[in-house]
């Protein structure tokens, strides 16, 4: 799908990929309603917009609420109009603990933001997606979909559950004028962790071994997809190796993280 002349919605949009899924977006000629729990963020983005921000609305909604999100639907037509693409690329990252370590709040706040907030966005604006001439809805599951990392348990059930939910979608609405694309990003330097208030202890070795895409890069390379109509959208090199790994060898691939991990969780009091 062209992005130029249509209208899309973009969770997470404060911040981070988020953020440059908008910018990148207007840049290109859409227009862009820009959704996060944070103002600040989307002041920041409608800031750096410059002459685009006049195709820009900015909408604080707490995704994991299906209320909320009704009343986001009403009030991005209210704007715009209609609907021609969705972006669900809200998200946030849990302790990095073991499961056992998890307390029921934490778990229920990552599975309500990055599960059911998806869930959410798509079973409202779905309909309104339906009526349009060609439509697209872009998931952001994650590496951690695919590949079980330790430390991060729920999140990548979330991520997983995504990924399923988005495969799925695909599938029924094939015969439609919406196509789906599910986007598996690996390591992105965004303020996910800060986000998600989260600390991650990584030593200075640690930190400078790993590999991160940046936010505009990443984003060029989901709407890139978007735009091509693809099915699966790997970002990273990281993403791309672990992908061909967890195919050709699962059980290696968890092996091989859980042993770049076990350092991180060590920190944490575990042995």
């Amino acid at each position: 799908m062209n992005v130029a002349g249509k209208i899309f919605v973009v969770t997470g949009g404060g911040s981070g990929m988020g953020r440059e899924l908008v910018l990148q977006l207007l840049r290109k000629g859409a227009t862009v309603a820009a959704v996060d729990l944070r103002q600040a963020g989307l002041d920041e983005v409608v800031g750096s917009a410059g002459s685009d921000a006049e195709r820009t609305s900015t909408h604080v909604t707490d995704i994991a609420d299906l209320g909320a999100v009704r009343e986001l639907l009403t009030s991005v037509l209210d704007r715009h109009g209609h609907v021609d693409g969705l972006f669900n690329n809200a998200g946030i990252i849990q302790p990095f603990v073991k499961l056992t370590q998890l307390d029921d709040a934490q778990i229920e706040r990552v599975m309500n933001v990055n599960f059911y907030g998806t869930l959410n966005m798509i079973r409202v604006f779905l309909p309104q997606l339906l009526t349009r001439p060609e439509a697209h809805i872009v998931n952001t599951s994650s590496m951690g979909g695919f590949l079980p990392v330790p430390g991060q348990a729920i999140y990548g059930a979330s991520k997983a559950a995504v990924k399923l939910l988005t495969e799925a979608l695909y599938a029924e609405l094939l015969d439609t004028s919406v196509r789906v694309t599910a986007v598996f990003p690996g390591a992105i330097a965004t303020k996910i962790t800060e986000n998600s208030g989260v600390r991650i202890p990584v030593d200075e070795q640690t930190a400078a071994a790993m590999k991160t895409l940046s936010a505009a890069d990443a984003a060029a390379k989901i709407i890139a997809g978007m735009e091509r109509d693809h099915y699966h959208v790997l970002v990273g090199s990281d993403a791309y190796l672990m992908d061909k790994l967890c195919r050709l060898t699962p059980k290696t691939a968890a092996r091989l993280i859980q042993k770049q991990m076990k350092p991180l969780l060590s920190n944490h009091g575990e042995e």
